[in-house]
């Protein structure tokens, strides 16, 4: 694999850990009564400054299995070169 399937791993895995985070935030503050978002305005924004679609996109992506795939690809990458 070359540098930038390197980089660009690295770049996926970043954005799914940070997803997860995001999702870890909004699981904490959302509740039956409480629009989504309300929960984004209040208290994802502040710490993670990104729009509502953004949001959407963010809750509708399967983190834990994407997180493994990639996970796979890079612990592959590493066998090769060792």
């Amino acid at each position: 694999m070359s540098s930038s399937d390197n980089r660009s791993l690295g770049i996926q895995r970043n954005k799914l850990l940070r997803y997860k985070l995001i999702k870890e935030l909004y699981e904490k503050h959302k509740t039956e009564d409480i629009p989504t978002t309300v929960v984004w305005r209040k208290y994802i924004c502040p710490v993670y400054p990104i729009s509502r679609t953004t949001l959407y996109e963010v809750l509708t992506t399967p983190v834990t299995s994407e997180l493994r795939k990639i996970e796979l690809l890079i612990d592959q990458q590493t066998k090769l070169f060792d």
